[in-house]
């Protein structure tokens, strides 16, 4: 199933252009492994987001080999952006492709559970998940009291191929539904849902006025 037509996605991306050659052979590798990366339109609009929100911390849950913390870190003026995956050639992928794009001073990275790697950090700007959906509801309940006021969470996959729709959804599917009734109906968030390539979910934390 088609998200948006895609006659209207291949006009978006086809107006995405990439000039960096680090994130086109990101690209290339990523469809010749038919490996899941959110591709460059999901990239551009956190790249953008990220432009915006100008965060000193961003931690990624689910970094593969890296594709979209490079564009997380070609947006950062200043912090870092966290990445984990837990295949450590994963991970030595992506500091391979980040010293070739000079970001490796923007970046930490592990080998290991995504979600006990975060666990370590406070004051997240910028939470993105994109590991295990039947995680994601823990991921967010987890981290919630780890995120700063104000902080953006971005979430990829949650209209999940349009199985959402589904009557008798899978575990993943499940995991997903799950997680964004939680961000709508949870009052210390504003959410709402891109729908661009698989659907990407956007939230802002609200200021803690107490």
């Amino acid at each position: 199933m088609f998200i948006t037509n895609p006659d209207i996605e291949n006009y978006i991306r086809n107006l995405t252009t990439v000039e960096d050659e680090v994130l086109l052979e990101m690209e290339k590798l990523g469809h010749e492994l038919n490996f899941p990366i959110v591709d460059r339109l999901v990239g551009k609009f956190i790249y953008l987001i990220t432009k915006i929100k100008n965060p000193k911390l961003v931690v990624e849950l689910g970094s593969g080999f890296g594709y979209s913390g490079y564009w997380f870190a070609k947006a950062l003026t200043s912090g870092k952006v966290v990445l984990s995956d837990y295949k450590e050639e994963n991970i030595k992928k992506a500091k391979e492709f980040f010293k070739r794009g000079n970001l490796l001073e923007k970046a930490e990275f592990f080998v290991g559970d995504a979600l006990e790697v975060a666990k370590q950090y406070k004051n997240i700007d910028i939470l993105f998940i994109d590991h295990e959906k039947s995680r994601y509801l823990q991921a967010i309940q987890t981290l919630e009291n780890n995120l700063a006021d104000n902080a953006l969470v971005i979430a990829d996959n949650v209209l999940w191929d349009g199985k959402v729709l589904s009557d008798n959804p899978d575990n993943q599917t499940k995991g997903i539904k799950n997680f964004t009734k939680y961000m709508f109906e949870n009052k210390n968030f504003e959410t709402c849902i891109v729908p661009i390539r698989d659907g990407v979910l956007l939230a802002r934390k609200k200021w803690n006025i107490f």
